[in-house]
């Protein structure tokens, strides 16, 4: 079962997402060369508001630093002393990790981790710095059949609340891969890039009256576009990474909280915007258009609804819309309809597309979220 994902969204003179040179990213496409923002940066900003929205759910952390500053400065919080903390915390990496560590205990390469097993590391440590052996005693406690276990299953585990939703990616043998249940494209104009580059100076507020010229001057390049987004979720494959089920049995686990991340993700997605430069372009926008499709076919994305750059001619984020819905009538003419759709926009839309009423998101949302469940 999957929840597809489409948005419009409308943005003035901005700059979403730079690439190496800080000019915008950029992708060609059917006729023309669009403005592109890749799915790394729109889910690292969806992250970061969810992670506050669902404050109360564990997340994890990915970094190279987990041991030494995640669980070590517990631990000695705990009461353990330093050195003897600090004697442990290399003999734990290695275990969990099994290479790719360095001599004070980070790694050789980020990895996530969720703060669930930084709270069971830290308690690890401290019940081995009670022996009169500390070393030895985690070695053979790390080295016992029923830690073994423990150790193999949480490496195959989503940690916490981003590798539940955007996966666990491994490039070593460091941990095992989680899967992730939210695929995201790359956004990208519905129209050709438009871009300007924006010259700008910075003047000295202690020159004096002879003194002219500007102690500094730049540029960055600035588009204004309509962008269209397209995300998929995996139902029962979130549902498993939240809860440890088996993927087929996730109708059977309590919907609660599945169902309030899904909710809080797609509000993310709809409002949560990707900008750079915020002190200059206020980069800041909702979608206009969003809807959502749930069914058990595979899904399919609906860009190729804008292989032809629209050219605008009146309001562009309408013309997005119809030129979006007419190619899906199209799409369901060859194959038929399999998925069920729920539309939420502010935008005046033809009669022609009357077949999908626009509801208030709440409304949408509760609507998509009973029909993956029902």
């Amino acid at each position: 079962m999957f929840l597809q994902i489409h948005t419009l969204s409308s943005y003035p003179a901005s700059l979403l997402n730079r690439d190496d040179a800080g000019l915008a990213k950029r992708i060609p496409f059917g006729n023309a060369t669009r403005l592109r923002v890749s799915s790394q940066c729109l889910k690292r900003h969806w992250r970061e508001a969810l992670t506050q929205q669902l404050a109360d759910v564990p997340d994890g952390l990915r970094t190279r630093s987990f041991f030494t500053r995640a669980v070590l400065p517990k631990a000695i919080e705990a009461g353990l002393p330093e050195e003897t903390a600090k004697s442990l915390i290399k003999v734990l990496a290695d275990a969990v990790i099994k290479g790719g560590v360095d001599e004070s205990g980070d790694l050789n390469q980020p990895v996530l981790l969720g703060l669930r097993e930084a709270e069971y590391f830290t308690k690890m440590l401290i019940e081995a710095g009670r022996d009169g052996n500390p070393a030895e005693a985690l070695k053979n406690r790390l080295k016992s059949p029923d830690e073994k276990k423990n150790l193999a299953a949480m490496s195959k585990s989503a940690a916490g609340l981003t590798a539940a939703l955007f996966g666990r990616m491994v490039t070593s043998d460091l941990l095992a891969r989680v899967d992730a249940p939210v695929h995201v494209a790359h956004a990208f104009t519905v129209h050709a890039a438009n871009t300007e580059m924006d010259y700008f100076t910075v003047v000295d507020d202690l020159n004096r009256g002879e003194e002219t010229g500007t102690a500094h001057l730049n540029q960055s390049e600035l588009g204004a576009g309509v962008y269209y987004g397209y995300v998929v979720v995996d139902v029962p494959l979130l549902v498993s990474n939240l809860t440890a089920c088996q993927t087929k049995e996730w109708r059977s686990q309590d919907p609660a909280q599945p169902k309030r991340v899904l909710e809080a993700l797609v509000w993310a997605i709809l409002r949560q915007s990707p900008g750079a430069k915020l002190g200059s372009t206020a980069p800041y926008a909702w979608a206009d258009f969003a809807l959502l499709e749930t069914g058990a076919a595979q899904p399919r994305s609906l860009a190729n609804a804008f292989l032809k750059a629209i050219r605008p001619v009146e309001d562009l984020r309408v013309q997005a819309a119809c030129q979006l819905l007419a190619y899906l009538q199209r799409i369901d003419q060859m194959y038929g309809a399999a998925e069920t759709r729920f539309l939420s926009t502010s935008l005046e839309l033809p009669k022609e597309f009357d077949g999908l009423t626009s509801q208030p998101l709440d409304k949408t949302l509760a609507a998509a979220l009973s029909a993956l469940w029902s």
